[in-house]
């Protein structure tokens, strides 16, 4: 069994569990950034949803998880054509890590023992088809940024250096955290993050004694405690299977679009990506709640976490961005 602290069981942080449900549901929104407290559940978040979800079907000794044989890339070694279950892949990006590492290199190691030219793999082949987390994501370096940004955009990872030219499918939800204190985030990195949460440590008695109850629970037995929650974290598998399923169904009514175009409107975010997330992220929503078709509280109960990161700074207005999307939805609303 693995080792993570059950996604169930996690006290609170509702807005933060329901934008990674929502890109497990369609990953196309985009990913999630999460900004807080540290020690509020952001990675915990992370492992727990992943060990949740359905594993995935992968090709034995594939490096990118390839579904079938013939997406294996030509430069894998050691693969063979049994397709086998693995569980989903959560990568983790850390601080201050070089490119190679990052994007897969020349295997020294075989070159000079072997004279043979080899591939090995980085951290994006191994992230393919699941999650890349980064921590402390605003102290991330420009280089590794930018190399992220073309990576997310594509959905491919290309390398051309070192007498090498590989390419290699690198499709993952990315996932990264960070504290607003320590730095902001490039524009460009910010724009990639279909959702946007904010947490906070627990501020009442009876929440904060739950959280400590149940880590000392889940620290001293850990497997007794995943036990416990399983049938909980299966519910919510459930019902993003179900989801996942049912979104191509889901109805958008044309008021609903107008909705959507009338609040970024209002908020005046730049671009048509806002508009796009919103539709998203409200009909992954409406699959979960198992809703027919999209409806108004659909947008409005995921607007914040769609719009909040996208909105130009106001030097005249010194709310936060959340209260500025509440008024907004005010406005276009009522």
């Amino acid at each position: 069994m693995n080792n993570s602290f059950p996604f169930a069981a996690i006290v609170g942080q509702e807005d933060m569990k329901l934008a990674m449900i929502m890109t497990a549901i369609d990953p196309k929104i985009g990913g999630v950034l999460v900004f807080g407290d540290r020690g509020t559940g952001k990675s915990t978040a992370v492992r727990g949803l992943a060990n949740l979800l359905p594993p995935i079907k992968s090709v034995e000794g594939c490096p990118v998880n390839s579904r079938s044989s013939d997406e294996v890339p030509s430069w894998s070694e050691n693969t063979s054509k049994k397709i086998i279950e693995i569980p989903m892949p959560v990568v983790d990006l850390p601080l201050g890590i070089g490119s190679d590492r990052v994007t897969g290199a020349l295997d020294i190691e075989k070159a000079l023992v072997d004279g043979v030219k080899s591939f090995q793999p980085g951290l994006l082949a191994k992230a393919n088809r699941g999650y890349l987390y980064i921590d402390e994501v605003n102290l991330l370096e420009d280089h590794i940024v930018d190399l992220l940004l073309d990576v997310s955009q594509s959905g491919e990872n290309v390398i051309e250096r070192e007498g090498l030219s590989i390419r290699h499918a690198s499709d993952f939800i990315l996932i990264g955290s960070g504290n607003p204190e320590e730095g902001e985030l490039r524009p460009q990195l910010l724009d990639r993050f279909g959702l946007s949460v904010e947490v906070l440590t627990p501020q009442t008695v009876k929440e904060r004694i739950e959280v400590i109850k149940r880590r000392d629970l889940f620290d001293q037995d850990p497997e007794n405690f995943q036990k416990n929650w399983d049938k909980e974290d299966k519910k919510i598998c459930k019902k993003i299977i179900a989801a996942r399923k049912s979104i191509n169904k889901i109805q958008t009514s044309e008021s609903i679009l107008e909705l959507c175009a009338e609040i970024c409107i209002e908020l005046g975010s730049d671009g048509l990506r806002g508009e796009l997330t919103l539709l998203r992220a409200a009909r992954a929503l409406a699959a979960y709640r198992n809703s027919k078709q999209v409806s108004k509280t659909h947008v409005k109960s995921v607007a914040s976490m769609c719009l909040s990161h996208r909105l130009r700074r106001d030097p005249l207005d010194e709310t936060g961005s959340a209260s500025r999307v509440e008024r907004a939805l005010n406005v276009v609303c009522g």
